[in-house]
């Protein structure tokens, strides 16, 4: 029972991060711009938030170091995708190979240095209860954060007349145009915004998951974080479920091994990936449905006027 709880709050520590960065990629792709650079942002924010957390003890300052970090690689991308016309494929994963190589040379001084010891946080109360206190109730406030946030793209996608605007351009930059709305700045607005959501989960897997500096730190979990606005069908509720199954994947390699279950650690350590593409190829099988819940305009490029 104890064994089942820590599991389940592992999850959530290990979801987390992939699911701000899923609802980052989401509101990018609402907007209609695919970001396949998710991963060099989250590598460069990790470091940039572990630099700051170690040399300023502040975990705040550290997470805003982050999604400064994130904002600024995807407010490039966004220059050059959006205003200069550049394939939004290509950039993307230059970003991400960019990202790669920027965040390793930054951090040869950081690695080995560790943080101060880290709060331990619970809710009052809520923590004592047994079971779900140990397992949902002991937390870092990113977690909660996290599924406010989900609750809080949801209602500005589907609520808000911006959140409206918005769909419209990633459904038909051009009606939109022709409407008077100003479609570039808008997608550039969404793309730095989600660029800073990546941003923030890179610093906590630096700063709370580790909490330390290695190079190759956030080891394709933007790549999962991709996936999973596919998986979720652009539904920021489906980011969430779908980010603590696979966060509960990856803690599950760590369980078998605990248990001495007798398989390759390199087996178990592949687990999450193989369910990214298990999971894809079935989604893939149905591409109907696909079609009907990706936004219509996502990865085409809108000139004005054209």
């Amino acid at each position: 029972m104890n064994e089942m709880a820590l599991l389940i709050a592992a999850t959530l520590a290990s979801g987390t991060p992939l699911a701000i960065a899923g609802l980052g990629l989401l509101l990018n792709e609402k907007a209609g711009v695919l970001n396949l650079g998710a991963e060099g942002m989250m590598l460069v924010a990790a470091i940039a938030g572990f630099a700051t957390a170690f040399y300023t003890g502040s975990d705040l300052m550290a997470f805003g170091a982050g999604a400064v970090a994130g904002g600024l690689m995807a407010l490039v991308f966004g220059v050059l995708v959006i205003w200069l016309n550049t394939n939004q494929y290509a950039t993307g994963l230059a970003l991400s190979l960019f990202g790669a190589g920027l965040s390793a040379f930054v951090g040869v001084g950081m690695v080995g240095k560790k943080l101060s010891d880290r709060t331990v946080f619970e809710v009052p109360v809520l923590a004592d209860i047994p079971f779900l206190g140990p397992a949902l109730f002991k937390q870092h406030p990113m977690v909660y954060a996290a599924m406010g946030l989900v609750a809080l793209l949801a209602w500005f996608l589907y609520k808000s007349r911006a959140g409206l605007v918005l769909r419209a351009v990633g459904e038909s930059p051009e009606s939109a145009h022709a409407l008077g709305y100003p479609v570039r700045r808008l997608r550039l607005l969404a793309v730095v915004a989600g660029g800073a959501l990546c941003g923030v989960a890179g610093a906590f897997l630096s700063v709370v998951y580790a909490p330390l500096w290695v190079e190759g730190l956030v080891a394709g979990r933007g790549w999962i974080a991709l996936a999973l606005t596919t998986f979720a069908t652009w539904r920021p509720m489906r980011v969430l479920l779908g980010a603590y199954l696979f966060g509960g994947v990856t803690m599950l390699q760590f369980a078998l091994q605990g248990a001495g279950v007798n398989i390759s650690s390199q087996l178990l350590a592949m687990l999450p990936y193989i369910a990214t593409i298990v999971v894809l190829a079935l989604i893939s099988r149905n591409p109907l449905w696909i079609r009907i819940n990706m936004p219509a305009s996502l990865g085409k490029p809108f000139h004005p006027g054209s």
